[in-house]
């Protein structure tokens, strides 16, 4: 029996390429300029392609990024120095919200897209008008004066004869994806003829039925497309219609309710009369919803906020990476506590946490905190608070990403100390249903002292009983029907 490890499938690596684009896509809460957080973006994924835990085996090296000005979309080109020849060119779409996906591209107008056909047909196939936006932000951009044809070029004429370039992408990525491969395809390349091949991951359609057709009749390596069964963002914008009947089974749920289904019917309707295909050769994943690992246990209810948090769980790189039995890429900084969290400026604060090192930066809001050290395995930073006022979050941010606001992350200048809740059981129930409710800071046994108000969404209740400073029960009011509040 042969002890070598065994190989990465190229889905695999592409994929796990398609979630490195997704490195420092936020900037600093303190602001950046866009070449600052270009730089950390480089920065980011160079370090994390030498992680040899991942797919890509720490093989590949970065040989250029590039961000557009608004931070809509990012590039890079990376090269496999393994001796396969290899090269990707991997995009990264919007970072933001999975409803803000579906509504980013604008669906509603068609274009020509000329951009790959040479020479142009007498009728050019169409693609939606933010889709070719995307596209030209993508092929323009110069970080450094080269853009990415310039760099790949030079590339390609000193690799040796054969190479491959996959181009790659995942969400809105692999969207644009679609229409830079064959772009690229339509291209004089000097030095080695390159063979391309396509891998797209939860990719919604770019264009039409004839754009479909024609990036499909173009001579690929691969063309393949990747998508999860309960991802709702590569049904668009081909069949949303057909996510409020089958999105999720329930139980486990969350079923889709009248607030779901009026958003779906919503964005379902952003593309008017325009037809839209989906081109590469399908390949579904999670076939079955329910077993564990296949859904997130979290977000189940029958709400509008659990369905779009299903979603989120089903789209997200990690959830792809499994799927395809690919490692996860590890995550950014992570706040989980700060103490104090009551103070004024030059305040002593510990932050635990994880995930930070040398390159780390602390903001308290949108300020940036220039005193603090990092101990040694990464774990805890002693800061000491910059001038600031009222309550902010403390936010740690890496080469690779920005810790997420966190609710014991906040710090408040002066007081009174913020009031976080950390827990409710039970979750769900019926009106009159006895809640235990459990934080920090809810209130203090002074005499005479008002007791806190509870609210359940926007409706108020009275608590039935007080245990300070962190427990209440309280009895649950009927609930409230309207877009975003939860039946239970």
């Amino acid at each position: 029996m042969s002890d070598d490890p065994v190989q990465p499938t190229v889905q695999q690596v592409a994929m796990t390429l398609a979630a490195l684009a997704a490195t420092a896509a936020a900037p600093r809460p303190s602001g950046e300029t866009p070449e600052q957080q270009g730089e950390r973006v480089f920065l980011g994924i160079e370090q994390r392609l030498q992680d040899s835990s991942l797919a890509t085996q720490g093989t590949w090296s970065l040989e250029w990024a590039g961000l557009s000005v608004d931070n809509a979309n990012m590039a890079f080109l990376a090269m496999n120095n393994d001796g396969s020849n290899e090269f990707a060119v991997v995009i990264r779409g919007t970072v933001a919200n999975v409803t803000d996906l579906l509504e980013d591209l604008d669906v509603g107008t068609m274009v020509p897209f000329t951009a790959a056909e040479s020479p142009p047909r007498a009728v050019p196939v169409t693609v939606s008008k933010g889709a070719m936006d995307a596209f030209t932000q993508v092929i323009t951009m110069r970080p450094g004066g080269a853009t990415l044809v310039e760099v790949l070029a030079e590339a390609l004429r000193v690799a040796p004869p054969d190479p491959t370039v996959y181009v790659i992408g995942h969400s809105l990525g692999g969207c644009v994806a679609t229409m830079v491969a064959p772009y690229f395809q339509s291209l004089s390349w000097s030095g080695a003829t390159p063979r391309f091949a396509l891998y797209t991951f939860a990719a919604p359609s770019a264009g039409g039925p004839d754009f479909a057709d024609y990036v499909d009749s173009v001579d690929w390596d691969a063309n393949e497309r990747y998508f999860n069964m309960w991802d709702v963002v590569p049904q668009a914008w081909t069949d949303l219609d057909c996510v409020k009947q089958k999105y999720y089974p329930d139980p486990p749920g969350p079923a889709a309710n009248l607030d779901v289904k009026g958003v779906l019917s919503a964005i379902a309707g952003l593309p008017g009369p325009n037809v839209y295909a989906q081109p590469g050769k399908p390949f579904s994943l999670n076939c079955k919803y329910g077993p564990p690992g296949s859904y997130d246990p979290n977000v189940v209810r029958k709400s509008l906020q659990d369905f779009m948090g299903q979603v989120a769980f089903q789209h997200a790189n990690s959830t792809y990476l499994s799927l395809l039995g690919a490692p996860d890429v590890p995550p950014g900084p992570v706040v989980t506590a700060i103490s104090p969290n009551v103070g004024t400026t030059n305040t002593k604060i510990i932050i635990t946490g994880g995930g930070f090192d040398a390159g780390t930066a602390v903001d308290f809001g949108p300020v940036a905190c220039s005193r603090f050290s990092v101990n040694t395995d990464g774990t805890q930073i002693t800061a000491y608070a910059p001038e600031g006022a009222g309550v902010v979050g403390v936010r740690v941010t890496t080469n690779v990403g920005t810790s997420p606001a966190v609710p014991l992350g906040q710090f408040a200048y002066g007081g009174p100390p913020p009031l976080v809740v950390t827990g409710i059981s039970p979750d769900s129930g019926s009106k009159d249903t006895k809640v235990t409710i459990t934080g920090v800071n809810f209130g203090s046994n002074v005499p005479c002292a008002p007791p806190p108000t509870v609210y359940f969404g926007d409706t108020r209740t009275e608590p039935v009983q007080f245990i300070p400073p962190g427990t209440i029960v309280a009895k649950a009011p009927a609930h409230s029907v309207g877009v975003g509040k939860s039946n239970s």
